[in-house]
This record gives structure tokens, sequence and C-alpha cells, in this order.
């Protein structure tokens, strides 16, 4: 397979740090975006540049722009990984926590593939992980109201973009993951085991951001093994 440039977000831990090393060792081109970006640098990998990156800052948008027109002209995968989720009751979130949710899991979604798609061709592919928590009569779960909200509406936006784009040949997906054993789960619920490991999990997203445009555009797939 033709080497590929790929951008990832929320690289410095978890699915965003395993997809970096999958997909480098694979030969693919990878800009790893993060807040952190020490733990993707200290990888050094040639095909690999982190970039620190802020979903909630402008100039960071316009850094991007700069790297891929001076270093790559075309991006072929954008994988919008990054997340932040809060775990309290309804009644204790506050406005400041939905807005740092979605500002991260929604607004810095939307400006980054705004960011991307002037460099985008016939060809590439945008996939947008949300969550099960996010998807149409999932179960639920108390205290994930920002969170699980926040993904529904990237489920929708995904939707929507795959029907303004269809004749640009870009293709939108979004996979709804199950839980998998990050350092965000264990955070969010210390002590429970996901069935699922973070490597596992950047294997198939790997796999399916290289294929997937292939047979899906505007879809939701559920990855996760447990029901409902």
């Amino acid at each position: 397979m033709k080497s590929k440039n790929i951008i990832i977000t929320g690289t410095s831990r978890g699915i965003g740090f395993e997809l970096v090393h999958v997909l480098s060792e694979m030969g693919h081109n990878v800009l790893a975006l993060s807040r952190n970006e020490q733990p993707v640098a200290n990888l050094n990998f040639d095909n690999i540049t982190s970039l620190a990156f802020d979903l909630f800052k402008p100039e960071d948008y316009k850094k991007l722009s700069n790297y891929i027109q001076s270093h790559w002209t075309q991006v072929d995968i954008l994988i919008n990984n990054a997340g932040f989720l809060v775990n309290k009751p309804f009644g204790e979130t506050t406005l400041e926590d939905f807005t740092h949710v979605y500002h991260t899991n929604v607004f810095g979604v939307a400006s980054l593939i705004q960011t991307v798609m002037p460099f985008m061709v016939p060809g590439s592919h945008v996939v947008t992980i949300s969550s099960m928590g996010g998807v149409q009569g999932s179960m639920k779960f108390p205290g994930l109201a920002a969170y699980s909200s926040s993904k529904g509406a990237v489920i929708t936006l995904t939707e929507l973009l795959a029907e303004e784009y269809k004749e640009s040949g870009i293709a939108f997906n979004v996979l709804a993951l199950g839980a998998v054993q990050t350092e965000m789960l264990e955070a969010a619920f210390p002590g429970y085991k996901a069935p699922t490991t973070a490597k596992e999990m950047a294997t198939y997203i790997a796999d399916f951001a290289l294929t997937g445009n292939k047979y899906y555009n505007g879809k939701l797939l559920q990855v996760s093994s447990s029901t409902p």
C-alpha cells in the first residue's frame, strides 16, 4: 500500500498513542497532534511528526495549516480521536463542564475538519471516534450527560458532512466505541476492566481508516463486543 499522510488527534496516551505506533510501523506519514507532544516525540520515528496542538487555540489551527502546506500539500486521512470526559451527576454538571466537553469533542472536531478539508482529495477519509454512549437506543450511564450527548453530536455531524461533500470523493465515517481500557476510562470509572485494550482498538481503527472509505460514507459503525 502506498504510504499515506495521516493526522491523528489526542496522541499522548491511550488509543491515539497506539494509533501512531500502528500506522507509522506500516510506513505511513503520521502527524500526531496533542497538547502534550512529548510521549510521541520520544518515539523517534522518521515518519512521525509530533506537534503541540490545543483544540482551544485558534493559532494552533493556523500552525497546522502551515505545516501541511509546507510539508505535505495533501492529507489522506484525518482521525479525530481526542476526547474529554466528565463523570458527574447531571445536577452537578456545570455550564463550564459542558463547554469544555463540547469544545473538545464537538467544536474541536468541526474546526479541525474545516482546517484540513482544503488539503483533502478524492479518496481521503475523515474518521471520527465517538462512543456507544452517543448512539440512540444504546444503554446510557448516569454521570455522562455532557460526554455522551457530545458523542451523539459528532455522529450527526458526520452524517451531515458526508451528504454536504458527497460530490467531493471525500468520505466521512464515525466509529462508536464500546469500553476500551485507557487512562481516560480508568480516571472516570476507577477499577473498571474493559474487554478491549487500547492497542487492539487502535489496530482496528487503523485498518478502518485505511480501507473503510471504500465501503462506507456517512455511516456510524458500532464497535463494541457487548450488548446493548
